[in-house]
């Protein structure tokens, strides 16, 4: 099935998807890898947003934890996610794909500001936004910035890849005997903890009616596969 099931996608990325075979920081590689799969969705006229997260540079919260400040580990997060941006919107061009870079705390010198009007013009015009800087304030994750997004451009899904196939009801890196929802509703999320986005996110997505899929990053053509309909991960919503 080559045909697109949604007109309108977010795509959520992990920063540590990005690290690849290298421990810390970018692997090259990875981009361009992920930079292919998103230039293939956008041949078959996706509207595509995507956000990505910073843990591959910097983790806020667990910065917070060790000492520094709450809120200032929180804006050097932030920055990290520009980074990876900023490294996906160069893969993305070297390839032809139109791209912006948008970012929650303005930075005129390197990216557009946050605009909704604007960001929705964009995709119309067939390029591909990023999304950057999370919400633009300190104590919510990019989870909750790529729900955020999905609502204010008027997403038909939200696309969450991780290194895992879905959602389980246990860690399956610890346990090999989870097992993977192929559907959950967001409630049940929610009441059975489990560890697909914060809590914030999933009501965001709830409240909002926004379906959502988690899948695996790591398996080439994936992106795709999901927008075209095929059954791949796990499936949130109701």
């Amino acid at each position: 099935m080559n045909r697109p099931q949604y007109r309108r996608v977010l795509l959520k990325l992990s920063g540590e998807a990005l690290t690849g075979r290298v421990s810390f920081g970018i692997d090259p590689e990875v981009v361009n890898a992920i930079a292919a799969e998103i230039r293939d969705v956008a041949a078959l006229g996706v509207q595509l947003g995507v956000v990505i997260g910073g843990g591959n540079i910097f983790r806020g919260g667990e910065a917070g934890a060790r000492g520094i400040d709450r809120t200032t580990a929180d804006y050097m997060g932030m920055l990290a996610t520009v980074i990876n941006s900023l490294a996906l919107q160069s893969a993305l061009e070297h390839l032809d794909v139109h791209t912006r870079v948008q970012t929650a705390i303005e930075m005129k010198e390197v990216a557009e500001p946050f605009i909704q009007r604007r960001a929705i013009r964009h995709l119309e015009k067939g390029r591909v936004v990023i999304f950057a800087a999370g919400t633009g304030n300190p104590y919510f994750t990019t989870d909750t910035a790529a729900t955020l997004r999905a609502v204010e451009i008027r997403a038909d899904i939200l696309l969450k890849a991780t290194k895992v196939d879905g959602v389980y009801d246990r860690d399956p890196v610890m346990d090999a005997n989870a097992v993977m929802y192929e559907k959950i509703t967001y409630n049940d999320v929610l009441t059975k903890y489990l560890k697909v986005m914060d809590a914030t996110a999933i009501s965001l997505c709830r409240d909002n009616g926004l379906a959502l899929v988690v899948f695996n990053l790591m398996k080439a053509g994936n992106i795709k596969r999901v927008i075209c309909g095929e059954a791949v991960g796990t499936v949130i919503g109701g």
